[in-house]
């Protein structure tokens, strides 16, 4: 029985996930700065409900990032310090491959912009199409003003945007928005999501030592330029 928990707190909200040959049971919360206190009661109560110990766990996931520093922060620590004691590996999930996991799950969406409220008046983003599986990303992950946004395939007029940042879409370069057909700003990150992303990475055989269960800041890199 193949058994992964997956941790995410990149937003305003704290999920927990749990693979189970299969089966993926999710604990959703929205809890603005209470992530910290919150996320070990949940993996306790959601790992009491499927009827599992921490030591029946073969890997760990956590959104790492983009998103929330703090948050971002909060999700890796848990799940170094997991990974560290049980002796696991991590995966680390993109919470904007996340996003368009959800887009294609929920509507059916084959390419998706994905765009996640960064605050400074930015957004992260990326664009997504759906490949067999899963979403492979078309660019690169990127931090920018709404209107520094672009696609490579422009002339296609069925992208959905997916995410908070989607209520930015009147600030997108014109050539973009009128590619869009669709705006789904309600989808968030979630465990859930990343669990089942985490399954496949785990069937590929992606799988990283403790020590790699790191952030992704792409605010820091932007103001580093490395």
């Amino acid at each position: 029985m193949t058994c992964i928990l997956a941790l995410d707190t990149s937003t305003d909200a704290g999920s927990v996930a749990l693979w189970l040959d299969g089966e993926v049971v999710e604990d959703f919360q929205l809890l603005p700065r209470q992530q910290a206190q919150a996320l070990l009661p949940q993996i306790e109560q959601l790992l009491s409900r499927a009827g599992i110990s921490l030591q029946q766990l073969d890997a760990l996931a956590f959104g790492r990032g983009p998103g929330s520093f703090t948050g971002l922060r909060i999700a890796a620590a848990s799940v170094q310090g997991l990974a560290l004691a049980l002796d696991r590996p991590v995966i680390p999930v993109s919470t904007l491959q996340s996003l368009a996991w959800t887009a294609h799950q929920q509507y059916f969406a084959n390419k998706v912009l994905t765009l996640l409220d960064a605050r400074m008046d930015e957004v992260y983003w990326c664009a997504w199409q759906w490949q067999e599986d899963r979403p492979e990303a078309l660019l690169e992950e990127t931090l920018s003003p709404p209107e520094m946004v672009l696609l490579n395939n422009q002339q296609e007029l069925d992208w959905v945007v997916a995410g908070s940042g989607a209520v930015f879409v009147e600030r997108l370069p014109p050539v973009i928005k009128g590619c869009i057909q669709q705006e789904l700003p309600d989808i968030r990150p979630s465990a859930g999501a990343m669990v089942q992303l985490a399954h496949q990475a785990w069937l590929r055989g992606e799988l990283q030592d403790a020590s790699a269960a790191l952030p992704v800041y792409l605010r820091d890199k932007v103001t580093h330029g490395s």
